[in-house]
Formats: structure tokens, C-alpha cells, sequence
């Protein structure tokens, strides 16, 4: 038989086992407790930094956009395309919009003409997801490291922290502007293919340049309250709503909800933005449209609700797609950190 026993003795161990005939009410650890000690100090994992390992962050990141790329594609091409169609839409216009010269083909083929460009929206998708959710810690990181007494001292500690998740997702967004053209291959793909003409990725960059870098400015003007809404949206509700402190210690459920909050508040956030974005990104390659031509020719023809196309099914079925790969992204991201 043996008795656990704390020491009060400035040795380096903190637990002891020990030997019930010692006499000594403190356990006399000369004799026993030094050997088990020793070894459970050994045993122990290290002690935790707070932080996760940017390999953590990567893999947890990518993962969800593997994952996301396999399952969701299909209503990414489903939204582009509502979105990109100026018409008004009904019942009757509803097939040949979203499976274009498919809509009458047999059920199989309509299902696997949504999955245009996805060699483009592998190489966009996991690289955004990666930079977005894996980038956006780092931000914050920073934020910290340098501006967080300014943040407290403006918005006080609680909604400071608050602020600061927000701001890095904010300036996370704003990055995300170098992925451009992957983005603009993959929404052409979907919805105007007739403007690769048979020309391969290699051949496109070197003819278009800087052309594939077409709505920079509107992207960002999007991207940057997106992004704040996302991220801030989802602080708010763990703090507030859910009650968790260390936002890395949230479960997968917890993750869920608030992933649910954030995605529902950057999808409307960022909408007419998305509106103009998308018309000038799936113009043809010469064609050259401005986002104020844009503006004017939707306010003129189809009126202010136009910013707000396609909102509801984007909601409905483009908000699952983030609320799933943010949910994944804040739950591997952790897990990976014990390993890497």
C-alpha cells in the first residue's frame, strides 16, 4: 500500500509516493519519493504557451479547406451564378441560369457541370482558408504583442480584446487581396468559360498580368468588414453569449454556434460589395469594367435591392460552407497544437 502526499519543501517535485511504515507525517521522501518523483516529473507533458504553432495553424486551416472544397463547391457555383445573372428570376429561368446549356441534360450531368474550374478553386480555397484562419491568430498575435494597451485603454479590457480579434480580421482580409487571381480564374470558370478560349492557367497569367488583379480595390473594400464581422462577430458571441474565456479552449459545439453568428453578420456585411466584385471579375479578360460602372448601371437597371442579389441563398447555402470550415479550422487548429 502507498499514500500520495504534497511536500511543502522547495524541492522540484510536487507529488510524491510514499512508503505508509515511514514515520515521518510528511512522508519521509529520502527513501522512496525521490525515484517516483523524479520519473512523474519526467511523465509530465510541457507546460503550454497559450499560442499555437503556426504548423498547427496551417494544418488545422488547410484541413477545413480541403474539407470544404469537396463538399461545398457545388453551391459556390450555384451562388455565383444567381449572382452574376441580371435578369429577373423565376421558376421557369431558374434551371437554364444555374446549369446553363445543362439544364435539360440528365441529372448526373447537371450535377457535375457545378464543378467548373475546380482545379482553380482547389488552389484558391486551400491557400485562402489557410491565409484567413490561419493568418488572422498571427494578427492578433501582433496586435497584441504591440498595440494592446492602446486597445484597452480605448475600449477597455473586455471589449478591447473584443476589438482586437475584430481588427486582425479586418487586416487578415484586407491581405487576402494577393490571392486575386486565383479567385478570378475560379469564378470565370463557373460562370463565363468562354473567356479562357482554351488557353491553360501558364498561358493566362502570362497574356492577362496584371489584368487578373481587376476589382483589387473593391475586393478589399469587401474583404476588410467581411472579415471584421467574422471574426468579431464570433469573439462577441463566445465572450458574451457562451461565456468562454481562452477562445482556443472552446468545443466543437461552442465553435459551432459561434461560427454560425459570424458568418451570418460577414455574408451581409460584405453583400453589395460581393454584388460589384463578382460583375466586374466575370467580364471577359478584355473587357474592362469599372466598379463605379458597375454601381451605376445596377442602380439604373435593376435598382438599390440588386446589392442585396442572391443574399438569402447565399445565407442558406453559402453560410453552412463557412460556418463548416471555420467550425473545423477552430477545432483542428487546437488539436494539431498537442502534436506539432
Amino acid at each position: 500500500m502507498y499514500a500520495r502526499c504534497q511536500l511543502t519543501r522547495n524541492e522540484p517535485f510536487t507529488a510524491f509516493v510514499c512508503s505508509p511504515t515511514s514515520s515521518d507525517s510528511n512522508c519521509n521522501w529520502t527513501y522512496l519519493c525521490i525515484g517516483i518523483g523524479t520519473e512523474q516529473q519526467n511523465m509530465s507533458p510541457p507546460p503550454s504557451s497559450g499560442k499555437d504553432s503556426a504548423a498547427a495553424r496551417i494544418l488545422g486551416s488547410g484541413t477545413s479547406g480541403i474539407a470544404e472544397l469537396l463538399i461545398f463547391h457545388p453551391v459556390d457555383t450555384v451562388a455565383k451564378r444567381l449572382m452574376s445573372n441580371k435578369s429577373k428570376v423565376s421558376f421557369s429561368t431558374l434551371s437554364p441560369i444555374i446549369f446553363r446549356e445543362h439544364a435539360t441534360a440528365s441529372i448526373g450531368k447537371r450535377f457535375i457541370s457545378l464543378f467548373p474550374g475546380l482545379g482553380y478553386a482547389a488552389g484558391y480555397k486551400v491557400a485562402q482558408r489557410v491565409y484567413k484562419f490561419g493568418g488572422q491568430p498571427w494578427f492578433n498575435d501582433l496586435i497584441n504583442k504591440h498595440y494592446k494597451t492602446q486597445f484597452n485603454n480605448t475600449f477597455g479590457e473586455r471589449k478591447g480584446k473584443l476589438m482586437m480579434q475584430a481588427t486582425a480580421g479586418s487586416l487578415t482580409g484586407i491581405g487576402e487581396v494577393v490571392l486575386l487571381p486565383l479567385d478570378v480564374l475560379k469564378i470565370k470558370r463557373q460562370v463565363n468559360p468562354e473567356a479562357f478560349r482554351g488557353r491553360g492557367v501558364i498561358r493566362i497569367f502570362a497574356e492577362e498580368g496584371l489584368t487578373l488583379y481587376r476589382g483589387w480595390g473593391w475586393t478589399m473594400a469587401r474583404n476588410a468588414p467581411g472579415s471584421f464581422a467574422l471574426f468579431g462577430a464570433s469573439a462577441v458571441t463566445k465572450e458574451y453569449v457562451l461565456g468562454v474565456q481562452d477562445y482556443s479552449k472552446a468545443t466543437w459545439g461552442q465553435n459551432f454556434i459561434a461560427s454560425v453568428s459570424g458568418a451570418v453578420a460577414s455574408i451581409t456585411v460584405a453583400a453589395p460589395l460581393d454584388v460589384v466584385k463578382t460583375r466586374i471579375q466575370n467580364a471577359n479578360f478584355e473587357r474592362k469594367v469599372s466598379g463605379v460602372t458597375v454601381v451605376k448601371e445596377l442602380l439604373k437597371n435593376e435598382g438599390a435591392t440588386a446589392f442585396f442579389k442572391g443574399l438569402t441563398p447565399k445565407i442558406l447555402v453559402v453560410g453552412p460552407k463557412l460556418v463548416f470550415s471555420y467550425t473545423l479550422a477552430q477545432s483542428l487548429i487546437p488539436l494539431f497544437a498537442q502534436y506539432v
